[in-house]
């Protein structure tokens, strides 16, 4: 009975046919060809680690209290945030597995422990999962979370990997882009992305993949996923907007991903799309997947850089905080600037 309705949901879709999904502008593309990307990836790795173990903190004092704006925010890497908006806990692209991979023992491995085991969180409200690449979609992480009874909203289609994994149909709710959902008292919203899905080979673009705006009635976060830049993004700030926090992926990129990803200027364009705001950025500093060094994207913008596993509040930050020079054997020339625009 899901199959049969998830199959219909999925005929009707506007971006499926031809028996896939597809971007709105752009097919997923790289340009200029494999061989040169083959060989970043061979005799380019070294840079891709960093040198030192990353500074970490323990947020679990912290979710103990209660924040005073009513909003906080604990991005323990990756993709992978903790959001507290007015009395419910919101946990996004959940990976907390040693690598992203198909298989346990091979694959990118973490540059740092989860300053937050999956067992030690705070009780989680709902679950927002973009899409079913591996470093967003861990297997593990939600066969685990299966065992519980945390509701999960995702993209049409991606429910059948988690049915595989073990969660129950009624706790999962999938929606195609512009629909909506109230779950938990949360209200979510799949919205445009640019971009790919797919967990094997012959199994592409055989799910919907989705950004996400996620409100209460206080607060409007928007949530990226993976993206490359799009004019839809205009549309959701003039629709969603303002947002109190934009969290965009800014890591993993290479120049000829732009169609699928956004990297640090695309990003930086993004955030002026969707209107500005409070600039999160994320999908960087946790897993080597791009061909750039690991500190790389960085970028001017009223943005908050939050140590891995520090849990803040959006409203009580003046602007960024660049933790990484602590790594690094020199501090580097890196374009970050101040709130009110003056050169670091």
């Amino acid at each position: 009975m899901v199959d049969s309705l998830r199959h219909e949901r999925t005929l009707a879709s506007k971006q499926f046919r031809d028996g896939t999904f597809h971007n709105t502008f752009q097919s997923p593309d790289v340009s200029g060809g494999t061989l040169p990307l083959l060989g970043e990836w061979m005799f380019g790795g070294q840079a891709r680690r960093p040198p030192a173990p990353l500074p970490i903190e323990r947020p679990h004092e912290i979710w103990a209290t209660t924040p005073s704006s009513g909003f906080r925010v604990t991005w323990l890497g990756h993709s992978t945030v903790v959001l507290e908006l007015d009395g419910r806990r919101i946990l996004t692209d959940p990976v907390f597995a040693k690598r992203v991979s198909p298989i346990g023992f091979i694959g990118p491995r973490r540059f740092h422990p989860v300053p937050a085991e999956l067992a030690e969180l705070p009780p989680i409200d709902l679950v927002v999962l973009s899409h079913d690449h591996f470093d967003h979609l861990c297997r593990q992480t939600m066969t685990a979370l299966a065992k519980t009874s945390v509701p999960v909203v995702t993209s049409l289609g991606v429910g059948a990997h988690l049915e595989r994994f073990g969660w129950k149909p009624e706790h999962i709710t999938e929606l195609d882009w512009f629909e909506s959902a109230e779950i938990a008292g949360v209200h979510v919203t799949a919205t445009p992305a640019q971009h790919f899905s797919g967990r094997k080979i012959g199994g592409r673009n055989a799910t919907l993949w989705s950004s996400w705006v996620i409100r209460t009635d206080r607060r409007r976060v928007f949530f990226s996923g993976d993206t490359g830049l799009t004019p839809e993004l205009a549309d959701i700030g003039a629709t969603y907007g303002p947002f109190d926090l934009i969290m965009l992926e800014i890591g993993a990129y290479h120049p000829s991903w732009g169609t699928i990803h956004l990297g640090p200027e695309h990003a930086l364009d993004a955030y002026k799309l969707l209107g500005g705001g409070t600039l999160l950025p994320v999908h960087w500093g946790t897993f080597s997947l791009g061909f750039h060094a690991w500190n790389e994207p960085k970028y001017a913008a009223r943005i908050v850089t939050p140590r891995l596993g520090a849990a803040f509040e959006p409203e009580h930050v003046d602007g960024p905080t660049p933790w990484w020079r602590e790594v690094l054997p020199h501090r580097p020339v890196d374009p970050i600037v101040s709130p009110a625009g003056e050169a670091r």
